[in-house]
């Protein structure tokens, strides 16, 4: 098994494609054809992991969070960055992140928080946007049903929870190939009417190259007519944050009482209690105060996430209660989870989960 074996199933779970522009994910450094010899799984990438990496002779470090964020001028060992990204270098050591791509995961960072609080009913908080494309081709008649089920063999036509959804018209085509042309059907330099069939189907965006792969692949014209189309369509599958509800509403101060036990915090600080019960709560892994506002549009009556700041608080205009956890104790669960998955794809060797602990926050 190669470095890129690995990361293909990471794909699988995040596509890196969804994770947001201002974010540096995927393989930050090494080569992704190397062969692994072991797997360790952190939060952070510190000097003490990759010693730990060194330790248990893992050539592959899964990242949550990139430890090159932004670009790199030097590399000095003057930052905590630059030794780390040296120490990698100079013992072969791979690290890939995966960051916000977890983040807008249906099965990411917010569904661990859900489940973890048993929070039933879960959607995503705030959708993201543009990530649904639209592919129409015209074929002729009699090739139709192969080049649809290349299509859907591809990821073409999965909509929610139904697969092989497509759109098809009949009508007819017209086409003049010059001296140049090699039709597959009529002659060069003559006019032919073809009945066709218009097929139309969706497909997340991140799956564009294998569509029109197989699209290429199957279709039996030499020059294929075919356009592509980005959706304003809301994909309920991908995106920041998730809301969910209690299975029995609490009082504010005993939520925060269960979340603090359920999610192994030391400290929350949170907005004035609410005269309400607390039934539906917005989370948000990591600095989610862009989240307050679409946590109140969506009704939650608790917003958990972290990093907020002093006027953040006053947001919360007694609509909702607002609680920051932490910004690693909200997201300390990732790395157990990404051990977990990789370990059931991948049976060969074990998936080692880091036993340093990242937070730089200490609690007086």
């Amino acid at each position: 098994m190669i470095i890129q074996d690995v990361i293909n199933h990471l794909h699988n779970l995040a596509p890196l494609a969804y994770a947001e522009d201002f974010d540096n994910v995927g393989l930050l450094v090494g080569d992704k054809t190397e062969k692994v010899s072991g797997v360790l799984v952190t939060l952070d990438t510190l000097e003490a992991v990759v010693d730990e990496a060194i330790e248990n002779k893992c050539n592959l470090i899964v990242s949550f969070h990139p430890i090159i964020f932004s670009g790199l001028k030097k590399l000095t060992g003057k930052t905590y960055v630059e030794r780390v990204v040296i120490k990698a270098i100079q013992n072969n050591i791979a690290i890939f992140s995966i960051h916000t791509a977890l983040d807008n995961a249906y099965n990411g960072v917010n569904s661990i928080i859900c489940d973890q609080l048993e929070l039933t009913n879960k959607k995503i908080l705030i959708p993201q946007t543009k990530t649904i494309k639209k592919l129409q081709t015209y074929v002729p008649k009699a090739n139709a049903e192969a080049l649809r089920t290349a299509l859907f063999k591809a990821g073409a036509g999965s909509l929610g929870n139904y697969e092989s959804c497509s759109f098809n018209a009949e009508g007819k085509g017209t086409y003049l190939g010059n001296e140049e042309s090699n039709p597959v059907i009529g002659e060069k330099g003559q006019l032919h009417t073809e009945a066709e069939t218009a097929i139309s189907v969706t497909f997340k965006k991140h799956l564009e190259s294998k569509v029109l792969k197989a699209l290429f692949d199957a279709h039996p014209y030499e020059e294929v007519a075919y356009e592509i189309t980005t959706l304003e369509n809301t994909n309920q599958q991908i995106g920041m944050g998730m809301i969910g509800e209690l299975k029995n509403a609490m009082k504010t101060e005993d939520c925060l009482k269960y979340i603090k036990t359920k999610m192994q915090t030391d400290c929350i600080r949170h907005s004035k209690p609410l005269n309400k019960p607390i039934k539906r709560i917005a989370v948000l892994g990591g600095s989610g105060s862009f989240a307050i506002s679409a946590a109140k549009a969506s009704n939650a009556d608790l917003l958990i996430t972290a990093d907020l700041k002093y006027h953040d608080f006053f947001s919360a205009e007694n609509d909702i209660v607002l609680a920051d956890i932490g910004h690693y104790e909200s997201e300390q669960f990732t790395k157990s989870f990404l051990v977990d998955y990789l370990s059931k794809k991948i049976t060969n060797f074990a998936i080692i989960l880091s036993k340093t602990n990242t937070n730089p926050i200490k609690y007086l």
